[in-house]
């Protein structure tokens, strides 16, 4: 097992690694910016160090930085969060140039799961079920027009070096292809570094239910059931839960067991997240997630498994402490990200924090990274924690988070909680009348 780890991250999910971490025994090392020097992360780790100025490519993004931090604090191991560099195949292998045990996957996932392409490659070899659509890039506007027919308008044009909701396009007839196509591919080289484009057919109120997995070096891999995330807005997912509701248990256990034999196939070695777009009784593999999720506490409260703790251990090659068949999913789980963001126009609202109370009680969570005088950076990504209920069922958990959203008072800065309270309040939210296009809808319709 590793001695002392490095935390690549800051924020709510460094506080998480740290937690995690003090319970196998293990010492951290926390970075920060300058930005970040008060913080909570800062002040829990076992030792701390500065690694540069307040914008992220200078400090948290900036690879020479953390690699010495890293050898200055002679860890044996770097943990990477997620965002920031979690996902980056480079900084990857450079960790464990240096000797250093990198708490995520391979590097060869993070290639495949990183590239759209080779992703769905992959997902196709292991059974997967594919939205219609090319099987590969498309490199001409006559080839995207044969194969989009062949699909079925609407249509939808991807970048393969995209992610979250970016390098997207939704393309309603042959006229709009042909004006877009090259567009598009000049975008995508521009945003990625890789004007390469799929086609998928247009999907116009799928639900998004992902499945957490988990391998170890040994060939064996496991689901831990699904969770869904439909409820997003502009492709950011703000309230989760798990397990995927609405399902029945054959819909269930096909989703679950074709996420565990896509992570066998590939030998898999760490936790992650298979997605797939859903409607109807058809569902369709969309990416991997190739690390830890913000929503894996939902998934953490109705199996019992600490996820962080297994990413670790598996890290340190340790085999998967349980079988798939000693996996349960009992009770249900619903996450609301506390992002600090005006609830009704999206847009950040950073500042001093200058009163805060946290919910409490049976079956309440909190996963934050803020308390009352913390500043809110303006730097970073906008979400400051969680909110995390259990319930022994969905109706549970939907009163006990809305009265837990009651009590967490926050002051200073606009949060995304009211307009998550009126959304899980909604009949449509009970009546699991949703979709990942609701929630813009929604608020568009309160507006007008």
């Amino acid at each position: 097992m590793f001695k002392r780890i490095l935390i690549a991250n800051r924020g709510e999910i460094a506080l998480r690694v740290i937690r995690a971490c003090r319970e196998l025994g293990i010492e951290t090392v926390a970075v920060y910016s300058t930005a970040d020097k008060n913080t909570l992360h800062v002040r829990f780790a076992d030792q701390a160090i500065c690694i540069g100025p307040p914008p992220a490519l200078q400090s948290y993004l900036h690879q020479p930085s953390l690699l010495g931090a890293a050898q200055i604090c002679k860890v044996d191991a770097v943990h990477p969060g997620y965002g920031f560099l979690a996902e980056n195949a480079q900084f990857a292998s450079a960790v464990r140039a240096m000797g250093l045990g990198f708490i995520g996957p391979r590097v060869e996932h993070l290639q495949m799961f990183g590239d759209k392409l080779a992703a769905k490659a992959a997902a196709r070899v292991a059974g997967l079920p594919m939205v219609p659509g090319s099987d590969g890039a498309v490199h001409t506007n006559e080839e995207a027009l044969g194969v989009a027919e062949a699909a079925g308008y609407p249509v939808m044009l991807k970048a393969a070096g995209g992610g979250g909701g970016k390098g997207m396009r939704v393309v309603r007839d042959a006229d709009m292809l042909g004006r877009v196509f090259e567009v598009a591919q000049a975008e995508a080289q521009a945003a990625f570094g890789n004007g390469a484009l799929f086609i998928e057919r247009y999907l116009d109120t799928p639900r998004h239910v992902e499945v957490q997995i988990a391998g170890d070096a040994y060939g064996n891999a496991v689901h831990l059931f699904t969770r869904d995330c439909s409820l997003q807005r502009r492709h950011q997912k703000i309230i989760e839960e798990a397990p995927a509701p609405g399902l029945d248990d054959a819909l269930h256990q096909r989703i679950a067991e074709s996420a565990a034999r896509l992570a066998r196939s590939v030998g898999y070695q760490t936790v992650g997240t298979v997605e797939f777009l859903l409607e109807g009784d058809a569902f369709f593999f969309l990416e991997v997630n190739p690390r830890i999720q913000v929503e894996h506490p939902v998934t953490e409260e109705v199996t019992g498994i600490d996820l962080v703790q297994e990413q670790i251990r598996l890290a340190a090659g340790e085999p998967l402490s349980f079988s798939q068949e000693e996996v349960r999913c009992t009770g249900h789980a619903i996450e609301v990200r506390v992002n600090t963001e005006d609830p009704w126009t999206f847009l950040p609202s950073p500042g001093r924090v200058t009163g805060y109370h946290e919910p409490g009680g049976h079956g309440v969570r909190v996963d934050s990274a803020i308390h009352e005088q913390a500043l809110v950076s303006p730097y970073y990504d906008s979400m400051a924690g969680k909110l995390i209920v259990r319930g022994r069922d969905r109706e549970e958990a939907i009163r006990r988070m809305l009265w837990a959203i009651d009590e967490f008072v926050v002051e200073g800065v606009k949060t995304l909680l009211p307009m998550q309270r009126a959304l899980i309040g909604s009949p449509d939210f009970r009546d699991i009348a949703f979709h990942t296009r609701y929630v813009d809808a929604w608020v568009k319709a309160r507006k007008s």
